[in-house]
C-alpha cells in the first residue's frame, strides 16, 4: 500500500469531502513551515505529506486509483484505469508502455489555494515571527461560509463567518478578545465589516437589485419586453406595455434582495431605461410623427 494518506490525514477511509477540508485546514496549519521555525526540517516533511495527501483523497479518479493500487498505481508501478480518459491528472513515465505516474502539486500551491494566501504566519511580524494575519472573503450576495486565519505569536486559529442572506455593506460581526494582545491588557476585540463586490448588471439600493436597460425610442413607445437572469440562476422576462418614458421605473415585487432579518421575505426588482433618442430626423418623419401624435 505504501503511504497511508487517510492515515496522514487523521480521517477513516470513508470520510467525506468535509471530512477531508477540515482534517487539511488542521494539519496544513498545524505543520505548517512558518508556524514551526525551530523545527523546520520536519515540518517540511510533515506538510508536504499532508498536502499530498489531501490532493490524492479530495480529487475522485485519484482517490479511486489510490483506493485500488495505493500509492504505488499512482506513481507507475500499476497502470491506473482510464488513465488516458479525458481530464486525466496522470502523466507517462515513459519508461514503459501504459505505465503512468501522479505528479504531485506543490504543498505551498495547494495551501494558498486552499486558504488564499501563502502564509498565515508571517504577516506583519514578518515570515515566522509574532502577530500577523491573513483573511479570505470569498461568497455570493445569497449568503456563504467564510473564514479567516490568523497567526498571532507562532499559533494559528481558524475563524469562520457564516455570512447571512441579505448582510448589507458595512455589516459587522465581532469575535470578542480575538484581536491584539498587549501585556496585562485584556486581549482586543476583533471587528469584521463586510463590504460588497460590485455586480455586472445589478445594483443595490437597501434591499432593493436596480438594473438598467437600454431601449430604443420606438421600443420605448410600443412596448418592450424586460429579459433578465436573477442572481439565484432564474431567467425572468417582464413584458411592459405602458408607454415607458424617461423617469418610468417598473417595478417587480419580492425579486430583490433577502432581508437579513427574515430570508423568506425579499425587496422589490427596480428596472430603469435609457432611452436612446435619434440625433436627428428628416421633415418627412417629423411630419408623420406630429400626425401620429396628434391622433
Amino acid at each position: 500500500m505504501g503511504v497511508d494518506y487517510y492515515k496522514i490525514l487523521q480521517v477513516d477511509k470513508n470520510a467525506k469531502d468535509d471530512d477531508l477540508k477540515k482534517a487539511y485546514r488542521k494539519l496544513a496549519m498545524k505543520w505548517h513551515p512558518d508556524k514551526n521555525p525551530n523545527n523546520k526540517k520536519e515540518a517540511e516533511a510533515k506538510f508536504k505529506q499532508i498536502s499530498e495527501a489531501y490532493e490524492v483523497l479530495s480529487d475522485p479518479q485519484k482517490r479511486t486509483v489510490y483506493d485500488q493500487y495505493g500509492e504505488e498505481g499512482l506513481k507507475g508501478q500499476v497502470p491506473p484505469p482510464d488513465a488516458g480518459g479525458a481530464g486525466t491528472t496522470f502523466f507517462s513515465t515513459g519508461d514503459m508502455p501504459g505505465s503512468f505516474r501522479f505528479n504531485p502539486r506543490n504543498a505551498d500551491d495547494i495551501f494558498a489555494e486552499f486558504f488564499g494566501f501563502s502564509s498565515p504566519f508571517g504577516g506583519m511580524g514578518g515570515r515566522g515571527g509574532g502577530g500577523g494575519m491573513r483573511s479570505r472573503f470569498s461568497g455570493g450576495m445569497f449568503g456563504d461560509d467564510m473564514f479567516a486565519s490568523f497567526g498571532e505569536g507562532g499559533g494559528g486559529e481558524i475563524l469562520t463567518i457564516n455570512v447571512k442572506p441579505g448582510w448589507k455593506k458595512g455589516t459587522k460581526i465581532t469575535f470578542p478578545e480575538k484581536g491584539n494582545e498587549q501585556p496585562n491588557v485584556a486581549p482586543a476585540d476583533l471587528v469584521f465589516i463586510i463590504d460588497e463586490k460590485p455586480h455586472g448588471v445589478f445594483t443595490r439600493d437597501g434591499n432593493d437589485l436596480v438594473v438598467t436597460q437600454k431601449i430604443s425610442l420606438a421600443e420605448a413607445l410600443t412596448g418592450y419586453t424586460v429579459h433578465l437572469t436573477t442572481l439565484d440562476g432564474r431567467n425572468l422576462s417582464i413584458p411592459i406595455n405602458s408607454v415607458i418614458h424617461p423617469n418610468y421605473e417598473e417595478v417587480v415585487p419580492r425579486e430583490g434582495m433577502p432581508l437579513p432579518k427574515d430570508p423568506s421575505k425579499k425587496g422589490n426588482l427596480r428596472i430603469k431605461f435609457n432611452i436612446k433618442f435619434p440625433t436627428r430626423l428628416n421633415e418627412e418623419q417629423k411630419a408623420g410623427i406630429r400626425k401620429l401624435l396628434a391622433a
